[in-house]
């Protein structure tokens, strides 16, 4: 996953990676690690980022080259985004263990985002976007 447009838009827009932080509520270390692909970052994080800038989580992620958004979504619903990871599943008529499989988790795991018990981790959103051809807006009910 390639976050070089965290850095471009925190540069673009003159802004220091503390004061990064203190947007999405994280210490500039966070910041940091993000930019240099040593972490990835968090959907709620992302969410902030693309609010921010006035962009797609899709840009953000390269997903897309399509730069603007009139996408906005104050937090994200884990119910709202397990409802989406089990339509895309059921779409692609796969089982829950086989999208774990694919994911490299557990069934559990997969049931757990499904039913809202959690958010999704970016990377394995970002896996399902990849495969089956959605958009991290939609898994994530920007937008909505």
């Amino acid at each position: 996953m390639d976050l070089e447009r965290l850095f471009l838009f925190r540069e673009e827009n003159d802004l220091t990676q503390e004061k990064m932080g203190a947007i999405v509520n994280t210490k500039k270390w966070s910041i940091t690690k993000w930019e240099n692909g040593k972490e990835i970052i968090p959907l709620p994080k992302l969410n902030i980022y693309a609010n921010y800038f006035n962009t797609s989580m899709d840009y953000i992620l390269k997903l897309t080259n399509k730069k603007g958004s009139t996408i906005s979504c104050t937090t994200l619903d884990p119910k709202i985004v397990g409802q989406n990871i089990k339509k895309v599943r059921k779409d692609n008529n796969i089982s829950q263990r086989e999208l774990a499989k694919e994911l490299g988790t557990t069934q559990s795991v997969i049931y757990g985002y499904e039913n809202g018990k959690f958010l999704i981790l970016t990377a394995f959103a970002y896996q399902i976007c990849v495969k089956y051809n959605v958009s991290m807006d939609w898994l994530c009910g920007r937008g909505r």
